[in-house]
């Protein structure tokens, strides 16, 4: 199932907590829901649940309205707030049963449904004991299991990870993961990692507004407008030869060398153009020995940093 958010505004007062955004999420993707906090990702999210109204703008969860039919809605989406709120002093099994209850799996499903989140979400071992006694990263399993339990097209997570130790991490990611290949998710965080290893697309939201949308891949080859390659060439008489011999290539914007590392450079090609062919035939004419030709990505914590830094 799809999700589509039109024109989506949350107003508190003055404040646009949510500032005229939309965007679609298809069936059977990953969508990483970044931002610093307080960028507006849970209000976002609590719109598309029901949780909260929007002041302006639609959610429309395979083409249902959240505002028209709320109730039509709910049943299709699984939600696992940030504050993760269970019952502390009920046993794994039982909350997880009053949980099927409340979202109307049939009676005679229940005890399957249990079972199945169970071996899904590895809680086997903790089942029988009170949620109380449980780490963080199981808890984070039975509330993955709760938003699980009633078998929703639709999965939205907040911020998933908080709190747990990198193995923990590891484990709910990879969770995600084989969840995501029968389920739309919708991930929200601002851990970056995270997004990388999770996600097939990366929305990135500040103050309200959406300023980024599209892979990794695609917003760092955006971001960086031009190819970069770091190139290491020995042999040559200088520095000064060099740096003229890639100068004069017709795809080279600029070449730079690099402090404390001997004959090695930065070269910019030109918007659209790739250098690194023209680099290696002009080593071989030059008998030069080409012993690193490496090209620079920007890091995702660039972009991030450049698009939601006032």
């Amino acid at each position: 199932m799809s999700v589509t958010v039109t024109n989506l505004t949350k107003k508190y007062q003055t404040q646009r907590a949510v500032d005229n955004i939309s965007f679609e999420v298809k069936t059977g993707e990953v969508l990483g829901f970044l931002g610093p906090n307080g960028a507006g990702k849970t209000t976002t999210m609590k719109i598309i649940t029901g949780f909260m109204a929007p002041s302006d703008g639609d959610a429309k969860v395979n083409g249902i309205s959240v505002l028209e039919d709320p109730d039509k809605v709910k049943p299709l989406i699984g939600y696992l707030p940030e504050s993760n709120p269970l019952y502390q002093d009920m046993p794994v099994l039982e909350y997880l049963q009053f949980v099927a209850e409340l979202q109307n799996v049939p009676k005679n499903k229940v005890q399957d449904r249990i079972a199945q989140m169970v071996k899904v979400c590895g809680l086997n071992v903790e089942k029988h004991k009170k949620i109380n006694e449980l780490s963080k990263g199981y808890k984070q399993r039975v509330g993955l299991a709760q938003a699980l339990i009633h078998d929703p097209e639709i999965l939205i997570l907040d911020e998933p990870t908080t709190g747990l130790d990198p193995n923990q991490i590891v484990e709910i990611r990879n969770l995600i993961r084989e969840i995501g290949r029968e389920k739309t998710v919708i991930l929200s965080t601002h851990i970056l990692p995270e997004v990388e290893a999770t996600c097939d697309r990366i929305l990135i939201i500040n103050d309200g507004k959406i300023v980024a949308d599209g892979t990794s891949e695609s917003l760092r080859k955006q971001a960086q407008g031009q190819e970069v390659l770091k190139v290491g060439i020995s042999e040559a008489e200088n520095k000064d030869q060099v740096i003229e011999a890639i100068q004069k290539l017709d795809t080279v914007a600029m070449v730079d060398p690099i402090k404390d590392e001997n004959f090695t450079f930065l070269v910019n090609s030109k918007n659209d153009a790739s250098s690194r062919k023209e680099i290696f035939q002009m080593c071989v004419k030059n008998n030069w020995v080409l012993f690193e030709l490496t090209p620079i990505e920007t890091k995702l914590e660039d972009i991030f940093r450049e698009l939601t830094t006032n």
